[in-house]
């Protein structure tokens, strides 16, 4: 336990207008060691943040928090960032000196190195003296540092699910390194934010199976990181669906890996993972990671299926992009930065049928 009392941590929100604000302020209403003292929106100040998350409607007592702006942000113990990419950056100054720990959802800070991150986002990084004081926010990826840390930057929804696919068989050195690893991924509506446009309009977004990023999506940067590989290619495509990331990994095992070995890995990696879970059934209609099955949670389903004839694997990985995939690993982060249970505020199991 840090010298924090639980009771006592004040936490702020900045841009808690959009989906992954307001998913950040659902989590951290249900918290039992925190306090959100303000939450800011430029547009919306002065009104109630229920107005734009019904589903955050005080009740049994709770407070009817209303959205502030920035200049009225005061000084607290946790600051969360949930502003549109490129915000971070320019006012981390100030935000540093409002909150001595400060987590980021934003891309701004993720990938650690200033020529990195121009190569992916096409443009100067405008604090590049901040980017090795972040570090990534995968748990699953960087758990101690995070413990050790006061700068904690968000993570890419469809890198989180695309990492934790394939991170057992890596860290069990499952796959062939002269193949490269082919990642397909079915996305949500709500992967494109709150901010209506000609794509997400209901009438063009409906019923689609759209590829929006075939080659050269953002979140392969982290991936590549991640793994230790740069011969992960991920393909984006949008689906009937407002939550959830379902990742299918097409890769290839070492000769002579077959089911026991993969049932090792992946068995292995979860023990130590409060949020990860094997789903590999023999029957039934849930026996692989199904999106659906996660909504509002911070969990990660895993399975596999494996050709052993021809050694053709493919790995899958599901989650919630504005759970695991943004605000849940958020939260799953501040509970290791103050010490306190990895799991706490995080409980919530799914519902079925949804």
């Amino acid at each position: 336990m840090t010298a924090s009392s639980p009771s006592s941590l004040k936490i702020a929100i900045v841009g808690g207008s959009g989906y992954g604000g307001g998913e950040l302020l659902r989590l951290l209403l249900g918290h039992p060691y925190v306090e959100v003292t303000q939450v800011t929106s430029q547009r919306n100040a002065g009104k109630y943040v229920h107005t734009l998350h019904p589903n955050l409607r005080p009740w049994a007592g709770r407070p009817a928090l209303r959205f502030t702006t920035l200049d009225e942000l005061e000084p607290c113990d946790v600051l969360f960032l949930a502003l549109p990419h490129g915000q971070a950056q320019e006012n981390i100054e100030r935000f540093a000196e409002l909150a001595p720990r400060i987590i980021d959802l934003s891309a701004d800070f993720r990938l650690g190195d200033a020529a990195l991150y121009r190569r992916w986002y096409g443009h100067e990084h405008k604090a590049p003296g901040w980017l090795e004081r972040f570090v990534y926010g995968l748990p699953e990826v960087n758990r101690a540092r995070i413990r050790e840390s006061a700068y904690v930057s968000g993570v890419g929804c469809n890198a989180t699910a695309s990492i934790l696919a394939l991170l057992p068989l890596v860290r069990s050195d499952l796959l062939r390194d002269d193949r490269p690893i082919l990642v397909d991924l079915k996305v949500g509506s709500s992967e494109g934010g709150a901010s209506a446009s000609a794509a997400s309009h209901h009438p063009e977004r409906s019923h689609v199976v759209r590829s929006f990023a075939p080659t050269g999506h953002r979140h392969q940067a982290e991936v590549h990181r991640a793994l230790g590989r740069e011969d992960v290619h991920l393909s984006v495509t949008s689906v009937e669906l407002v939550r959830g990331v379902l990742a299918t990994a097409h890769a290839w095992v070492r000769p002579g890996v077959g089911e026991r070995d993969l049932w090792r890995a992946y068995r292995s990696f979860s023990a130590g993972e409060p949020f990860v879970r094997v789903v590999h059934e023999r029957g039934g209609i849930h026996r692989h990671p199904e999106p659906k099955l996660l909504a509002g949670t911070n969990l990660a389903d895993v399975g596999w299926s494996l050709d052993e004839e021809n050694g053709r694997l493919v790995a899958l990985c599901a989650i919630d992009n504005l759970g695991k995939g943004a605000a849940g690993s958020a939260v799953q982060c501040l509970n290791l930065m103050m010490g306190w249970e990895e799991t706490t505020g995080l409980t919530f199991p799914g519902l079925h049928p949804i």
